[in-house]
């Protein structure tokens, strides 16, 4: 943006530059064109009369400064018309601009009809389904819904007045000028480090915001249409979907099948001009992508790919199927037959039909499809892998080898050159060092050619969301848009909107229809019925109707949640403080005294009533356990009956603590206060440590009080297994549990034979209990027995040579004492001779040791 921004002044710069040079952009034509300051005229400002000019005095007199002042009033005058009536047109435009005004029940009817009339003709060719409109229906029903249609480029919502345009790949839509300025910016981008050379010379393309399709320059588009592409800025019509002509469709299906879509113009397809190819090649590419229109609705009578099950009817959306058998269809060469299950399209030319050349290619044969092709036994000349060399082999079937032919080799960057086998590449060590696409991170890769890659670091960057991070990989400019999506609900979560990442924190939540299902705050069973919202229900207008002391009923409005003025509760600091605003609390207000005339009395029915003697009242409190000690007072009947030893609600509230005894094991107090009846049960929570004591576990003490043994062994227990030892050394495989545990141990463990040859896998308790063995068969015997033979041989003769070696040293020292003493700097060589069994005993014993261990392994493999 900063680049675009950059490059959008320049522009600007230039043009002014330009404007100054042409005639009539001097200063002094511009200001008498009202742009300069030598004699121009103010925005808003009348010209100046003679008078004035002269000094004047500004106000209108007889004679030639009259005519002026009248026609300067008179221009005024048109100019606040114009804008008043420019103001009532925004205004009623406004009206029919985004679907989030209209959210009354009458929209919604409203929306129920167009969808109805969209989809009339197609459900009449169905019978009435609609299953497979629903995602055409999730595009119309985004039209509808408030801050749903949203353009990802500028973040807000689009209008029904507003022209847009609608991408080939994902169909979102964007305002058209949006979208021509996002085509302009990127090829700016993408076009701004060329040089001058490479300037023009290429047709950059620029992508889609969201789904990153690719247009070229030339489908940028320039006008507006509807979504079937028939009419040429659509007129605005409340009664039909926004942007819609009201035609029928009449594209043709995706992949072609003679018939045409039957739904009205309707969104989730791409907004192509008749005269536009590019854009309607673009969407017959991607008709295996996007599917635009429904399914087509017909019915037909058709057949499998093969054309061996019977004509059944099925959709003309899905008319080609298969009957999964094999084809079985006879080949041109007459011996073979398709052996591919049923399929589509023609069964193609026998794989060994034809001329077929031998494996080097230059000899052919003409042969049976039953017969394989000889080798020519000429030579093979393909050339090898590296494309210089050819193979000097024999015509041969496979591949050819490798090419060892030694080469010199020059490295990817240029730099160094090596003399080394032709099929292998030559990298040397040295860095690339500059500068990726990115422009800010270096290439860094090995024996770069010059080509650097892209960037393969990931952006990283906050995108204008603040809630996810780019996840594309570096590159220059600002980061595409967030394509992600938020649910914004109501209250109740039922009505649900879906906008654009980001934009949840300002759009207003959608207004439900569904009643408010929140319980009443007040006394009454119900509240009055009213719609879902966020905050505080409505204060309760209903009839108060308690009973009041006297017995009739309060008719008051509810007062339980009424507004009470706080007073006296901040002090001023002086005079100088500006006094608060009152706070309101909300509480509950006592009934009015009952205002029914009493027919015995002149007074109305809360003045009469009984005295009292002043003595206690004596009444069995609710608790059944104390007696009420108030005054003697007024009791309300209940049930219609005065019982003189019940308490009523005007009695005192027992506030003792509860006397009565727990329960055996229970050393709690009751958390009620003095009450009738049993105490309710202990929920207190116990610490207490498994059976294994690694554990803490918190059991409710009613649960351990009430249990019996095993119950409480069970609740004790950490269900995780035991971490003791068993005398074997292995571990417990039981549960946490008390006591002792199993001598029993069932793990496997390996037992071998004496000479270790033979394993076999036994229980661990048994081989504690001497009850399994494994001993030797002959086979480890006998290998034993040559094992024993062949390290006597070896010591035989290791002593034999030791007595051969000393009896030469022996000779050697008697004929050094004999007849060499005379001449003593002279050295003697004693040449001792070899036996046959130090010749020979490296050739005899290898092929002994290798026969050995070949049998030593095959013997453990079998026995595994």
């Amino acid at each position: 943006k900063a680049a675009a921004s950059t490059a959008a002044s320049g522009r600007r710069g230039r043009r002014q530059r330009r404007a100054g040079r042409r005639p009539g952009g001097s200063p002094a034509l511009r200001g008498r064109r009202g742009g300069g300051d030598g004699g121009g005229l103010a925005a808003g400002r009348p010209r100046p009369g003679p008078c004035q000019a002269r000094g004047g005095d500004p106000r209108p007199r007889r004679g030639g400064c009259e005519a002026p002042v009248e026609l300067s009033s008179q221009r005024r005058f048109d100019e606040i018309k114009k804008a008043n009536q420019a103001a009532a047109k925004k205004l009623v435009e406004d009206q029919f601009s985004s679907s989030s005004e209209d959210d009354d029940e009458d929209a919604e009817v409203k929306q129920g009809k167009i969808l109805a009339k969209t989809f009339t003709i197609y459900t009449s060719q169905t019978d009435g389904d609609a299953s497979e409109l629903e995602r055409t229906r999730q595009y119309v029903n985004e039209a509808f819904q408030s801050g749903a249609m949203t353009c990802l480029i500028c973040i807000a919502s689009v209008k029904r007045n507003q022209a847009v345009w609608s991408c080939c790949g994902c169909f979102c839509i964007f305002h058209l000028v949006c979208i021509q300025k996002w085509a302009k910016d990127s090829l700016f981008l993408v076009s701004s480090p060329l040089t001058d050379d490479d300037f023009g010379k290429k047709d950059y393309p620029w992508p889609c915001p969201k789904c990153r399709f690719e247009y070229k320059r030339s489908e940028t588009p320039s006008r507006y249409y509807c979504y079937c592409g028939k009419v040429e800025n659509p007129p605005l019509d409340p009664w039909l979907v926004p942007h819609s002509c009201g035609q029928i469709c009449e594209r043709e299906f995706k992949p072609p099948c003679g018939h045409k879509c039957l739904l009205l113009c309707h969104p989730g397809k791409s907004i192509v001009s008749p005269d536009c190819m590019s854009c309607i090649y673009v969407a017959l590419r991607l008709h295996l992508l996007n599917r635009p229109c429904p399914p087509c609705p017909k019915m037909v009578t058709t057949t499998c790919h093969c054309k061996k099950a019977k004509p059944v009817p099925r959709r003309c959306s899905a008319k080609e199927w298969s009957s999964f058998q094999v084809c079985g269809k006879a080949l041109p060469c007459g011996n073979h037959t398709c052996e591919q299950v049923c399929h589509a399209g023609p069964c193609g030319d026998c794989p060994r039909s034809g001329k077929r050349s031998c494996p080097c290619g230059k000899s052919k044969f003409t042969l049976p499809c039953t017969e394989d092709v000889p080798t020519c036994g000429d030579s093979c000349d393909k050339v090898l892998e590296c494309g210089i060399h050819k193979c000097s082999q024999r015509c041969h079937r496979g591949p050819c080898e490798i090419c060892r032919q030694e080469v010199e080799k020059q490295c990817r960057c240029g730099k160094h050159t090596k003399r080394m086998p032709c099929h292998k590449p030559y990298l040397c060590e040295t860095k690339c060092t500059k500068i990726r696409d990115c422009q800010k991170h270096q290439c860094r890769r090995k024996c770069c050619s010059g080509n650097c890659p892209p960037c393969d670091q990931v952006c990283g960057r906050t995108l204008g969301c603040r809630n996810h991070k780019c996840p594309s990989g570096c590159h220059r400019g600002s980061c595409n848009p967030c394509p992600e999506t938020v649910d914004v609900k109501c209250n109740c979560g039922k009505t649900v909107i879906k906008v654009p990442c980001g934009r949840e924190r300002t759009i207003k939540p959608p207004k439900c229809k569904q009643l408010c299902s929140r319980p009443p705050t007040c006394h009454h069973p119900t509240q009055e019925k009213h719609y879902c919202h966020f905050g505080r229900c409505p204060p309760c207008r209903q009839s108060c109707q308690k009973t009041l002391v006297c017995g009739h009923l309060c008719p008051v409005p509810c007062h339980d949640e009424a507004l009470v003025k706080q007073t006296g509760l901040h002090q001023s600091a002086g005079p100088w403080e500006q006094p608060s605003e009152p706070a309101f609390i909300q509480t509950a207000l006592p009934c009015p005294p009952c205002q029914v005339p009493v027919p015995v009395s002149p007074l109305p029915c809360h003045s009469a009533g009984p005295y009292s003697c002043k003595r206690p009242c004596g009444r069995l409190l609710n608790c059944q356990n104390h007696t009420c000690m108030k005054e003697c007072h007024h009791v309300t009947k209940i049930n219609g009956s005065a019982d003189g030893k019940k308490a009523g609600p005007e009695c005192l509230q027992c506030e003792e603590e509860c006397t009565k005894p727990r329960p055996p094991g229970c050393s709690h107090r009751c958390v009620l206060p003095c009450h009738p009846g049993d105490c309710p049960s202990c929920l207190q929570m116990l610490k207490i440590k498994c059976h294994c004591k690694l554990s803490v576990l918190y059991i409710e003490c009613l649960k351990l009080t009430s249990a019996d043994l095993k119950e409480k062994d069970l609740l004790t227990s950490c269900k995780n297994q035991c971490p003791k030892e068993l005398p074997c050394g292995h571990r417990c495989k039981e549960i946490c549990h008390s006591g002792c545990c199993p001598l029993n141990c069932n793990q496997k463990v390996k037992l071998r034979c004496p000479c270790k040859r033979l394993k076999k896998e036994v229980q661990c308790s048994k081989i504690q209990e001497g009850q399994v063995s494994l001993e030797c068969d002959a086979l480890c015997k006998e290998m034993k027995r040559k094992a024993s033979e062949i390290k006597e041989a070896e010591a035989k003769a290791a002593i034999e040579e030791e007595k051969r070696r000393q009896q030469a040293e022996l000779e050697a020292f008697e004929n050094r004492l004999k007849g060499r003493r005379k001449n003593k700097r002279r050295k003697d060589e004693v040449e001792i001779e070899q036996s046959s069994w130090q010749k020979y005993k490296n050739l005899i014993m290898l092929p002994v040791f290798g026969v050995a261990v070949v049998m030593i392994a095959w013997l453990m493999v079998y026995n595994d």
